[in-house]
């Protein structure tokens, strides 16, 4: 599943920020959702040692993404924006809820929900301080 979202939602952020765009917020997703991981989740569950491994947190990151890239007037990008946002805001819903039930165990592993989320989040925040940014195409323009 996670390849199959990584090739859906990396080439919705490739269409909008290019290769090395979407190489880069993967790379900050990824971070972004082991640093919430490290930081929130017990190190030590059920007396062995927690480790989070895996693409989801990052992918969560590009979910993010590619809904808030598309957020403008046009109306086709609205269109899309809309429709990808209704499944990216079920899709994190559905993380924090299953984190507060307590978690989910697929094969026997417990799946990273706050991994999911702190790529979710870092996803956000990599929009928000690139919007901040000054375009330099806009020749000083905001």
């Amino acid at each position: 599943m996670n390849l199959f979202n990584l090739c859906v939602f990396g080439k919705l952020v490739e269409e909008t920020e290019g290769a090395f765009g979407t190489i880069f917020t993967y790379v900050i997703c990824a971070l972004g959702a082991a640093g919430v991981s490290v930081l929130l989740q017990p190190a030590i569950v059920r007396g062995a040692v927690s480790v989070s491994l895996g693409a989801s947190g990052a992918i969560f990151g590009l979910f993010m993404v590619s809904v808030l890239a598309r957020i403008s007037w046009d109306p086709r990008r609205l269109l899309e924006g809309l429709i990808l946002g209704w499944f990216v805001v079920r899709q994190v819903l559905s993380e924090a809820q299953a984190q507060v039930a307590g978690g989910l165990t697929i094969g026997g592993l417990q799946v990273g929900h706050l991994a999911h989320l702190g790529g979710a989040l870092a996803g956000v925040l990599l929009v928000l301080a690139l919007k901040s940014v000054p375009d330099p195409d806009a020749g000083g323009k905001a």
